[in-house]
Parts: structure tokens; sequence; C-alpha cells
């Protein structure tokens, strides 16, 4: 409801481009340095408790937000933003997807009335008040994380961590002990065979997230729709996103389950797309790139995420997919700073720049030689 409009709502504050994108890269910079210590927080106080207060976060956030009248209380409210979550697969990410269909339907309405942007940060802030009495209430049992119902990956994931041979030793260490000895495990992964992986994973998020950083500005200096259309655009995209997500497994299966083969023909496919999108002049051709780019960055994510758990395997796949959140986190940093920097230029400099990013990203796929998931995760494991 609120993401979309954030660029139009600093620039309404009078402040630059290049100034929305610094504030816009706090949430970025937050998310690098703190994704791994709320992560190994949460080992220690428990899931219940570090959700609740990253909740609670958030709902602060939106309130401070909702009561911005300035560039200064904005880049506050920025500050407290829950972090984002881990990548969820199957059915947990669609049935999340319903939040990005209404959110943006709900959010560009509601912009165009007197006050909009405030009532819709006031609103988000109740649905994470919401949010939290429902996980206040619901029943949790952090204790049986290490149950034969997780499987092996819980314990050979937390046995790459740990250095200490009794494992009644590891837990009674100071949970900053903990903390210093997961950021110390996260070399063993830098150094491994994931590292174009992450890079194209980099690449590719940053080139996507150019182009929705000014979406609903450039619609409006570009093509004089109102945000309420823009809100219906992503609302339908993200539709489509997720209907392309539920059906990424049976092509996969005809693909004969090669998902690098598939997230390179995405990726190219993303780059034409936005590079279209940066130079039209129509209204029906930006509305079809649109589309289409929803459904290709939709089936490019699940394939990178294919691709890390394939790399780290059994034992680290959980690990790489968290440091992937880090790298994601890096692009947040980069891509307002970009974006308004671009935009300064050109309203079509954001997707322009996306597309040449993306274009990078499908070079270094074509130059580089599938690696073996085994082969990799074996020597994660013997590390």
């Amino acid at each position: 409801m609120v993401v979309p409009l954030l660029s139009l709502h600093v620039k309404s504050l009078g402040a630059s481009p290049t100034v929305a994108g610094i504030v816009g890269s706090s949430y970025g910079i937050l998310q690098f340095f703190s994704s791994t210590l709320v992560g190994c927080w949460s080992d220690v106080a428990g899931r219940r408790s570090s959700l609740l207060v990253c909740i609670l976060f958030s709902a602060l956030g939106y309130l401070i937000l909702g009561a911005s009248t300035n560039v200064f209380l904005f880049v506050l409210a920025r500050v407290p933003v829950e972090k984002e979550r881990p990548l969820v697969l199957g059915q947990f990410n669609t049935a999340s997807s319903v939040g990005f269909i209404l959110g943006p339907v709900v959010g560009g309405y509601l912009t165009e009335l007197d006050g909009g942007f405030y009532l819709t940060a006031f609103i988000c802030f109740s649905i994470f008040i919401l949010n939290a009495g429902l996980v206040w209430l619901s029943p949790w049992s952090d204790g049986k994380r290490g149950g034969a119902k997780d499987g092996p990956r819980w314990g050979q994931s937390r046995a790459l961590w740990r250095r200490t041979s009794s494992g009644t030793q590891a837990a009674a260490r100071p949970p900053q002990v903990e903390v210093a000895a997961t950021l110390w495990g996260l070399r063993h992964l830098l150094g491994s065979a994931a590292w174009d992986v992450l890079l194209v994973r980099w690449l590719m998020a940053l080139a996507v997230m150019l182009y929705h950083s000014n979406f609903v500005l450039a619609l409006q200096e570009r093509f004089g729709l109102r945000p309420r259309m823009a809100g219906y655009l992503l609302g339908s995209g993200s539709a489509l996103g997720a209907l392309a997500g539920l059906a990424l497994g049976p092509v996969l299966r005809l693909a004969g389950h090669q998902p690098r083969r598939l997230l390179l023909h995405s990726s190219a496919l993303t780059c034409l797309l936005l590079l279209a999108f940066a130079a039209t002049r129509s209204v029906a051709v930006m509305v079809l790139c649109s589309t289409l780019l929803s459904v290709s960055t939709s089936i490019g994510r699940t394939c990178i995420t294919d691709l890390q758990l394939s790399v780290g395997g059994a034992g680290a796949g959980g690990a790489l997919l968290g440091l992937g959140q880090s790298v994601t986190a890096v692009g947040r940093v980069v891509a307002p700073l970009l974006s308004g920097v671009a935009q300064e230029v050109s309203p079509c400099g954001p997707p322009g720049l996306g597309a040449a990013l993306a274009l990078a990203a499908v070079i270094i796929m074509s130059l580089n030689r599938p690696h073996s998931g085994s082969n990799g995760s074996d020597r994660l494991k013997s590390e």
C-alpha cells in the first residue's frame, strides 16, 4: 500500500530525486547490517519474541511515516521498518502475493484522497498492530526446531557454524559468541561455488528495483497517469506473477529441471522488457511490458532460489539463501541512489540502467559453466 507511493510522497515534501534516493537507501543499509544479527538473536530469544518486536517496530515506522510532514521525519520513519523475511516458496509465497495484489490498488486509490498518503500509512500501522496481536495469540513451540520433523537440514546447517566438539558446550555459549560464530562462518560461503549465482541475483535484483523505484513517478511524468492507475497495474502484475510462480513447477519438470537455462531466458526477457519500457511512448506498450515483467521476474526469482539451494546442498542451502538476502539488501542500498541520479538525467533513466544491469547478468550466466550442487555442498560441509 505504501511502498509504491514513497517516491511520489518524498517529492511532495520538496525533496529532489537524489535526496529521495538517499532516503530510500536507509532501509537497505539497515537490513544489510541487521539481517544476520536479528536472525541469530531469534535463535536465542525465540521466534515469537523476535517476530513480535519486528512487527511492533514496523508498526511504529508506519505511524511515524503517517505523521511525517518533512523529509527528516520521513527518514526517521524508514529506520525501524521490519527486515525482509526469507523467501518462502510454494503456497506461502502465493498467499503472500495477495498483499502485493491488493496493496497497490488500495494505496493508489487512497492516495488520491485529501491526506490519502497519511491515511494509507496509518492503515498499515493498524495492520501491523493486528499482526502483532495474532502472533501473540498463536501457539508457538520454539523448542521443537531441532526435532525429527524439521529433517536433517536444521541440524546440518547448525553444525556448519558450530566449532565446539560438544553440543552442550555450544548451547552454553553466550548469545554474542553465537552471533560472532555465525558471522565468521559466512566466509566459507563467500569462497564457494556460489559467487556467480549471488552476483547474478544481485544484478537482477538491482535491475528490477530500479524499475520499481520510480514506477509511479514515471507513469505520472511520462504518460500523465494517476497513482490509481499505477496501483491497478502493480496489482494486476502481482496477480500474474503469483500465477506464474504456481505454474513454474510443471514448467521446470517439462524443461528437465534446468533452472539455470530458465533463469538465463527469463533474465534475457527481463532485459528486453526493461529496454522497451524505457524507450516506449505508448501507454499500450508500457502496460504490455509491465505485465510481462511481472511474469519474467517471478520466474527468475524462483529459479535463482532453486540454484542457491542446489549449490548449497542440504547442509548449507538455508545459509546460502540467507546470504542471498544480504546481497539483495545491498541492492536496496544502491538502487534508490542510482535511481535518483538517473531520474535527474531522464525519467527513462532508471529502467534503462536496469536493462544494462540485466544484460550484464545474462553475459555472466552465458560465460560461466553450471556448477554442481553436490560439489558445492560437500565442500561447505567439509569445512
